[in-house]
This record gives structure tokens, sequence and C-alpha cells, in this order.
């Protein structure tokens, strides 16, 4: 018997065939995490063997994320410029070419070098995608797509590192690399079959390539949605970084779990997450955005807070299935605020910028935790962690006052943000909830800092533009 129009309409993922552009998406996504995480593992192995030295593992793991540190605050603005279908087919093909060449290459310079290629390609195409979802569902479907794409990233985390781990005791890392790059040249494929305006709803906007950098800062900074991510987020990295660093060292030794404990609270954190960001949009759709975001940052609290303070394994398990949970449906909160709270023209940067400091904050956090886990043990890291998650959660209720409870109410408040935000930025100057002095330009005007060292850059780069076109 053939399933009624009503069943298919309200089909979560049904979504997959009612908007076939985020279905190639979609799939493109899912095959190359999953490719990712599995070479991840890969690369990880790889290193250490050849090294037996903790500092190129580190140096790896550097140049995996700092190119997308570098890009978000440099860059950002050539996700909104260029053809964003374009931009993550290049990323696709430029991830392929270095996991076929790792096979080939010897050394670890070699390795973490085209580990920093690949960073510098992910560093496009995670914003460009991100910031094209929104043009790719309709506006009420916007929700479950977030949903579906991070429940897809996450089975990816879950399932790579495991497939990585049985592929490496059978075959050489090589095997994993060219999964991986198989992998990238089928998203490419995909992505390929999706046509270009599809993937953006308005014409790219830009003041000059510096000026389009402050742009992206002063936007993420003043309009509200993109601030509340900003700063929230960036709080509860914190406690991500320390709950990471610390995972290995709580289930070995302060659990005396050993090896199996430890995978098993890995698996956990998985299983919370895919959870967690496949029920978001049911809680969403019942409880609105302000008190699922605060309520997620809660329950990660208390998760890892009461991970902490148990005495076995099993029970820490439990409670971190629950913080991830509200980890996952955090994740997908975050998401919905950049994409609702920054116009297509403006999205890609503001994406860049925002991953560029959570980035950032996450290494630098990384290397306190661990640190204080040699200092103080990882159980009092862990929870120091919980505070951290209950502070994020109590940043959130306080940034997030001007969000309505009343779902209904919720968009029209964050594009009233937005735009009030944006029309600051077509005067030339941002509008700041507090007076700020300003300084008077080179023309006479005021113009903040920020917007005098975008002209003075875009004035350097004109300079050297006119002295090369003159004759020798």
């Amino acid at each position: 018997m053939l399933a009624s129009p009503e069943v298919k309409s309200t089909s979560r993922l049904g979504l997959l065939r009612r908007s076939p552009s985020f279905g190639y998406l979609f799939f493109a996504t899912a095959g190359s995490s999953f490719g990712t995480y599995l070479a991840a593992i890969a690369l990880t192995v790889h290193v250490y063997d050849e090294t037996d030295s903790g500092v190129w593992v580190a140096a790896l793991l550097i140049a995996d994320f700092l190119p997308i540190v570098l890009i978000g605050l440099l860059l950002g603005p050539l996700v909104d410029r260029l053809s964003r279908r374009w931009l993550m087919i290049a990323s696709d093909l430029v991830r392929f070419g270095v996991f076929a060449a790792l096979p080939f290459v010897e050394g670890p310079t070699a390795i973490v070098a085209l580990a920093g290629v690949s960073g510098i390609a992910t560093g496009f195409f995670l914003p460009a995608a991100n910031a094209a979802i929104p043009n790719l569902v309709p506006e009420d479907e916007l929700v479950n797509a977030n949903s579906l794409w991070a429940t897809v990233e996450t089975l990816a985390w879950m399932t790579g590192p495991l497939v990585a781990g049985a592929m490496l005791t059978v075959w050489p890392p090589s095997v994993p690399y060219a999964v991986n790059a198989v992998t990238f040249l089928v998203s490419a494929a995909l992505v390929a079959r999706i046509s270009e305006n599809r993937l953006r709803s308005e014409d790219s906007l830009t003041r000059g390539h510096w000026r389009d950098v402050a742009d992206g800062l002063k936007l993420v900074v003043t309009a509200r949605p993109l601030r509340t991510v900003l700063v929230v987020w960036n709080v509860a990295l914190i406690g991500s970084a320390a709950v990471n660093v610390a995972e290995v060292v709580f289930a070995k030794d302060t659990l005396g779990a050993g090896d199996l404990g430890f995978g098993a609270l890995v698996a956990a954190s998985g299983l919370g997450l895919a959870f967690g960001s496949f029920l978001s949009a049911p809680a969403l759709g019942k409880v609105g955005l302000r008190r699922n975001y605060v309520g997620s940052l809660v329950l990660m609290g208390v998760g890892w807070g009461g991970a902490a303070l148990s005495g076995s394994i099993w029970l820490a398990v439990v409670f971190v299935v629950g913080g991830a949970a509200g980890n996952g449906a955090a994740i997908v909160c975050n998401r919905l605020l950049v994409q609702r709270g920054a116009p297509d023209q403006y999205r890609g940067r503001a994406l860049a910028t925002i991953m560029s400091s959570n980035y950032a904050v996450l290494g630098l956090a990384m290397a306190v935790a661990g640190v204080l886990t040699d200092a103080f043990g990882a159980r009092a890291v862990w929870i120091a962690a919980g505070i951290v998650y209950l502070i994020a959660a109590f940043v959130a209720l306080g940034l997030t006052r001007w969000l309505p409870v009343i779902v209904a109410e919720e968009q029209q408040a964050i594009e009233a943000s937005s735009e009030s935000a944006v029309a600051a930025l077509g005067n030339g100057r941002a509008e700041s909830p507090e007076p700020v002095e300003a300084e008077v330009g080179v023309n006479g005007a005021h113009e903040p800092p920020l917007e005098r060292i975008a002209t003075l850059l875009e004035e350097i780069e004109a300079r050297r533009a006119a002295e090369a076109r003159r004759p020798s």
C-alpha cells in the first residue's frame, strides 16, 4: 500500500527527496566526513609510528585546524564573493589530491605539510556548505535540515575511527588514505549536480577585501544572533577542550577502566551527539530556540559533571550520553542562529569568522587543559568542564533575552536584529550597544578603529597595484 501524501510530507528523511539539491549536499558531506574521520586516525598512527613523538602528533593537529583559524580571520569574505559551488568542488578536489598523494610521501614533515593543505581546503568547504543550506530548503524545513546534517556528521564521527582501527590492523595507512580520497571525489561529483543559483539566493556585496573582512567581524559582534553564538560557544568550547584532553586519563587511570573504558566513553559521546542532533528538531518546535539552547548547555554541564563524580565507568557512560545529547542539540541551535542571523550575502564570512574564533579558543584551551590534567588530575578537570558548561548556559540565558520564548515570534526577532546590523554596515559603520569614542579619519570623517585599519590596508594594496602597473 502506498504511503499517503500527508505521511510523505511530514517524513523527516523525506526532506532528501523533497529537496534533491540538499540531498546531494547531504550525501556528499556524509561520505567525505566518514572518510575524513577514517583518515584522521590513519594520519595520527602514521605520524606517531614514524616519529614516536607526541610533538609531531601535536604538529599534525595544529596543521589541520590552524588554516581554518587564519582563513576565517583573513579570507572569510571569499566564501561570499566566489561561487560556493566551485569553492566546494575545488576544496574536494584539493583534498582528493592530498590523500591520493599521501601514500607516496615519506617523512613526518611532508605528511604534516599535506595535512595543512587539506586543512586549508576544509577551511573553505565548511563555511561554504553551511552557508548554502538555507538556500537549499524551505524556511520551515531549515531546522530539520540542520538536525539531519548534524546527525550524519556525528554518525561519521562514530563510525570512521572504528573502521579505521579495524583497517589499520590489516592494512597500512595508505588504504584509509585511498578510501578517503575516493570519498572526496564522490563528494565533488555530487556537489557538481547542484546548480549555482540553488546555493546562493542573492548577489554578493563587496567594498574591497579588507573592508569585507572588517564588515564580517563587525557583523559578528553586533548582530545579536551571531554575537550570542560567538560568545556562548567559545565559553562552552573551553569545557569541551577539557573533556577531550582529560578523557583518556579519566577512563584509564581515574576509573581504572583501561582501553575498554576509554572506548566506551568515546562511543557514549558519539551516541549522545547523534541522539541530541536528531531529536533537536522536534524539541525546537515545542520549546523554542532560547529554551532549547540554554537547556542543552545545562544538560552538558549536568552530564559531564555527573560523569566526573561517578565511581564506575558504566555510570559515567550514562552521564556522558546525556551530556553529549545536549551538545548535539546545542550545535543545531548554533547553526540556526548563524544561518538565520546573517543574510545570504554575509553568511559565509560570518560562519568563517565564528569558526575561526572557535578553533583558536579550542586549540588554546586544549593546551591549558593538558597542563591542568597533569597538575590536578582528570576528575578535577572534568568537574571544571561541567562548571564551564553551566557558566555557558548562564551566559546564553543573558545573551538571548532579546529572543522571544514564543516559537512563532523567533524568526521575526532574528531577522530584525540581522537587518539592523547590516543596515549599519551599509552606512560604513556598525551600531554598538555601548557608545564608542570615534576617531577622525583621513578625510575628516569619524571612523571606528577597525574601519580605519581596513581603509589603510586597501590604500596600501591600491598603491602597490599602481606601482606594479608603472612602466619600468
